[in-house]
């Protein structure tokens, strides 16, 4: 995470709108304190210390002993024990990462993943995967990456699974994606205007409608999660039991094993008119 922690804060809104809460992003450079996100081992340093008088000396050495700021401080620091196995330091990525549609980096590697992995672990054929931009929390930083960063990216306990889908069921779901806002696709390319599905080929080809294709997904999007019904129309199913969460832990210790980064690109998959 380097020097950016990213926070996100409710706001409460009142004036001149119905009364509800919404979510927003800052990023917090730490320049009142020096204050970095910590790994298991440099506590002191990222996050500073709590003085016998209760005080709090920030990494700047900016001392603070009034207000709020000391309490806050000593519940972070307490807590950092007990979060020492996330930690770890699991991968190195080559670049800062972040989600955004039509695609990004950041969900082709992950719907890039998920379908490899799907293919691993059932060792079924599988030509395309989806998966949501509501599933991919967070964003991947640039440096060294957590297991806290991985669990917090991938919270949810949905488990890859594979679906076999006919052709003409494959293009209602790509109408369907089309329709309601475009996910993120891996193995097909597909071209979107006006909120129409104008094109989709799998494999550079288009789509046969007497083909069966292998799909892979998480469980949530199999019967509405997302206005997604991967699983409508499917003549198949294998759940592999595995999170995604833990399959990405998994594929990227792997890839830290063989001595790579995590680095990836846009391609072009998805084009929205």
């Amino acid at each position: 995470m380097k020097n950016i922690l990213y926070v996100l804060a409710a706001v409460l809104l009142i004036a001149g709108c119905k009364s509800g809460i919404t979510w927003e992003k800052y990023r917090i450079d730490g320049h009142r304190t020096g204050v970095t996100a910590p790994s298991a081992d440099n506590v002191a340093q990222a996050l500073g210390t709590i003085q016998e008088d209760g005080s709090y000396v920030a990494p700047n050495g900016k001392v603070f002993s009034e207000g709020s700021t000391p309490a806050v401080a000593m519940v972070l620091i307490s807590a950092q024990p007990a979060m020492a196995d996330v930690k770890e330091v699991i991968a190195f990525s080559s670049r800062f990462m972040s989600k955004s549609a039509p695609e990004s980096e950041l969900s082709n590697f992950a719907v890039d993943l998920v379908r490899e992995e799907t293919a691993r672990l059932t060792g079924l054929h599988t030509e395309l995967a989806v998966i949501n931009f509501g599933g991919i929390r967070t964003d991947m930083p640039e440096g060294d990456v957590l297991l806290d960063d991985i669990r917090s990216m991938f919270p949810f306990h949905n488990n890859l699974v594979w679906v076999e889908l006919s052709g003409d069921a494959l293009m209602r779901l790509m109408n369907e994606i089309a329709e309601f806002g475009p996910q993120c696709i891996s193995g097909a390319r597909m071209v979107i205007t006006d909120g129409h599905l104008e094109s989709v080929e799998v494999g550079g080809e288009p789509v046969n409608p007497k083909k069966k294709y292998g799909v892979a997904t998480v469980d949530f999007l199999l019967d509405g999660g997302d206005n997604i019904h991967v699983g409508q129309g499917a003549s198949k199913l294998v759940d592999t039991g595995v999170t995604i969460g833990s399959a990405v832990e998994g594929y990227i210790r792997r890839l830290t094993a063989e001595g790579k980064a995590i680095d990836y690109k846009t391609d072009g998959r998805v084009i929205v008119k």
